[in-house]
Parts: C-alpha cells; sequence; structure tokens
C-alpha cells in the first residue's frame, strides 16, 4: 500500500479543490506547517483565496483549470463532495490525489452512502429510494410517519430535504423529484446528535478527535459541545462504529461520521469525507486540529495527539448573527473568534463561528444563554 503513496514534505504546495471555510481553514494550518497553498474555485476572493499563494478562480469542470492546479501542486485535496466527477478522476489519474474517487464516489450519493454503511454492518434508519411521485407515497406509507425525504445528491443545511409529518407534507416533498432519484428515510427518534471526526493517513495509522455533541437549528449546527455528554460505553461504540468505516471505506485524509444516539445504540446519520464544521472546536480545543491532522494524513505524515485540552464549545456566526449589539460584543469576546471573509451576509449562511472554552461545558453554556443574537435575526441581504 504505501509503495502507491508518497510523503509531501513541508515547502511542497497543497491544491485545494473549493475555496469556502473548509479550504481556508486547511490553508491556514498548512501556512503554519510551511506548505504553500494553490486554491480552485469559481468565486474570486474566496475564503481560501484570500490566504492562498495562487488563486485559481474557475467552474470546478474546466478541465483546463483543473489542469492548471494539478500543474502547480505538489498533492491535491478537496473541501466539499460535490466535485465534478471527471474532473477528479482526471486528477486522479494524472498527478497527486491521495484521497482516490472511491470514498467521494460512495459519499456524493445517499444511496451508495447508505448502503455501503449497512454492508459494513452499522446500524442506519430505514430508507427506500424514490424515482416518481407514485413510489414516493408508496415509501411513505411503508416507511411510516413522520420521515424525511432528501435528494440522493447534493443538498446540505436543510437543503433538498423535507420532513414528513403529515399526509400533507408529502407533496410539498413531489419538487425534489425534479433533482433526481431521492431517499425516504425512517424518522430516528434520538436522544442526541453526535459526530466523530477520524482522520487517517496512507500507512494506516488513524486518529479520531473527541467525541463531539451537536445541536441543530433549523436543520443548521448551531452548537457542538465537547466532550459530549454521554457515557463512556457510548463513546467507545461511536469510536468503533467510525473506525470500522474508516477502514471499510478505505479511507486517507480526514471523515466525519454524523451519529444519532437512540437509548444505548447508535445510528449512523451521514458521512462526509473531509474536515466538518463540527470538529471546529478542536482548532483551540485540542492538541492538533481537525485541519493540521487533514493535512498531515493527505501528505503522509505522523498523525498528531487529539486529546482535549479542555471542555469547549463551538457556536457558528450565520448571517443573521453579524450585527451583534454593543453589550454582547464583551461576552463574544470572551471566546476565540474566527471570521471567514464573505463579502456578503445572508440569511443562514455561514459567516464565522466562536469558540468558547472552560472549566465546564454546563458553564459555558450558561454563560451563552445571555447572549441573545442566536434568538433575534438581524436584517441580512438575501
Amino acid at each position: 500500500m504505501s509503495n502507491l503513496y508518497k510523503t509531501i514534505v513541508p515547502g511542497s504546495t497543497i491544491g485545494i479543490i473549493g475555496g469556502g471555510q473548509l479550504g481556508r481553514m486547511m490553508a491556514l494550518s498548512a501556512r503554519e506547517m510551511g506548505y504553500r497553498i494553490a486554491v480552485l474555485d469559481p468565486t474570486p476572493d474566496s475564503p481560501c483565496g484570500q490566504v492562498a499563494d495562487v488563486e485559481i478562480t474557475a467552474a470546478y469542470h474546466d478541465i483546463n483549470a483543473i489542469q492548471k492546479l494539478a500543474s502547480v501542486s505538489d498533492v491535491i485535496t478537496y473541501e466539499f463532495e460535490n466535485i465534478d466527477h471527471d474532473a477528479l478522476t482526471w486528477l486522479h489519474e494524472h498527478t497527486y490525489l491521495p484521497q482516490g474517487t472511491e470514498l467521494l464516489r460512495i459519499t456524493q450519493d445517499r444511496e451508495t452512502e447508505k448502503t455501503s454503511i449497512q454492508t459494513l454492518g452499522v446500524p442506519v434508519a430505514p430508507f427506500q429510494i424514490v424515482t416518481e411521485e407514485a413510489e414516493l407515497d408508496q415509501a411513505v406509507q411503508s416507511i411510516g410517519i413522520p420521515c424525511v425525504v432528501k435528494t440522493c445528491r447534493g443538498g446540505y443545511d436543510g437543503k433538498g430535504q423535507q420532513v414528513i409529518r403529515n399526509t400533507e407534507d408529502v407533496k410539498a416533498a413531489y419538487p425534489l423529484l425534479q433533482a433526481g432519484k431521492c431517499i425516504v428515510e425512517g424518522w430516528v427518534p434520538f436522544e442526541k446528535e453526535l459526530s466523530v471526526i477520524i482522520s487517517r493517513n496512507p500507512n494506516g495509522e488513524t486518529k479520531t478527535l473527541p467525541l463531539a455533541e451537536n445541536i441543530h437549528v433549523d436543520n443548521i449546527l448551531h452548537q457542538t459541545i465537547v466532550p459530549a455528554r454521554v457515557n463512556q460505553e457510548v463513546v467507545e461504540q461511536a469510536y468503533s462504529v467510525a473506525k470500522i468505516i474508516a477502514d471499510g471505506l478505505g479511507l486517507i485524509g480526514t471523515l466525519a461520521v454524523e451519529m444519532f444516539l437512540v437509548g444505548d445504540e447508535i445510528f449512523v446519520n451521514e458521512l462526509a469525507p473531509r474536515p466538518h464544521n463540527s470538529g471546529h472546536y478542536s482548532i483551540e480545543g485540542c492538541v492538533t486540529s481537525q485541519f493540521e491532522q487533514h493535512i498531515r494524513a493527505v501528505c503522509n505524515l505522523p498523525l498528531g495527539d487529539t486529546t482535549l485540552l479542555t471542555p469547549t464549545v463551538m457556536v457558528n456566526l450565520l448571517g443573521e448573527h453579524v450585527e451583534p449589539t454593543l453589550e454582547q460584543y464583551e461576552l463574544i469576546l470572551s471566546g476565540k473568534v474566527h471570521l471567514y471573509g464573505k463579502k456578503e451576509a445572508k440569511l443562514k449562511r455561514k459567516m464565522g463561528h466562536i469558540t468558547f472554552l472552560g472549566e465546564d461545558v454546563e458553564e459555558i453554556l450558561q454563560d451563552l444563554s445571555k447572549l441573545t443574537i442566536w434568538n433575534e435575526k438581524a436584517e441580512v441581504k438575501g
């Protein structure tokens, strides 16, 4: 296996497909380690482009741009799943893409993702694949209400999905079929949403970040709480599930495994083959952040220590949160503020995050309850 891979040493150039905040934080970690950065993104002056050495502004399917990225990079990685398949295949065949194409192929489609997880013996919610309205009606009846309808490809932060709470909601899901096949998933009556960020290098060395507890609002991650408020048996089960998936799918790089906790049983919800919003806390909270770990993994370096340094709560800043009152700034600045450099604040758009550190997560959460910016929607464009 190791003969197929090489070690990318500091001073080399890392090419990143995608110029969003994940790419930006990857780039910042890589720069601290002595690497140079090239990025491909359709938007000029993207969050990652602002901190890159080479910024290529073009569509992801532009083969000339893909070739240019390859020509200036010693290794290629990516910050999001929905990459053009033909472009990624060309990169895999003509340049160094240690993550390969198979894991991305699996996770780009919810049908192949769910089936692959099941094949590894890991529980998921019951599901059916549908391509037309009659099939959707039948699947909802078979799986039962409540349930969730999602497009099999694309969609994030609540986009491309419809929760079915009653029979009237079924018709509201019909437009999703215009995007292609959809998946109907049974509703999981979870007690907590959890996630494990796991990284693996080509030599098979594997490390997980501390288990995270996640709270979503309007299908968008609001808070990540670490350590997760669960017992040690759940922690070990979550780590075991993540490692089964990472090994079974041949992970190189970083994988986020989103989970539901029901009683003492874990169901896997979704996978993301990259650093993840729920791992942002690790920048200040852990010895090695998810972004540094990802760079280490794709460059075939030894992985870093992931010990949690202190209880941590990460809170997302969305477009409607960017204008807190003066009275709130003191508490906000008691945390570690990360702004992503996006030019326009839009409703529900991730503009940054704040990490709060303390001796106990309950004390941190109590302090955060004094902040009203997460309960009041500011005026934003869009």
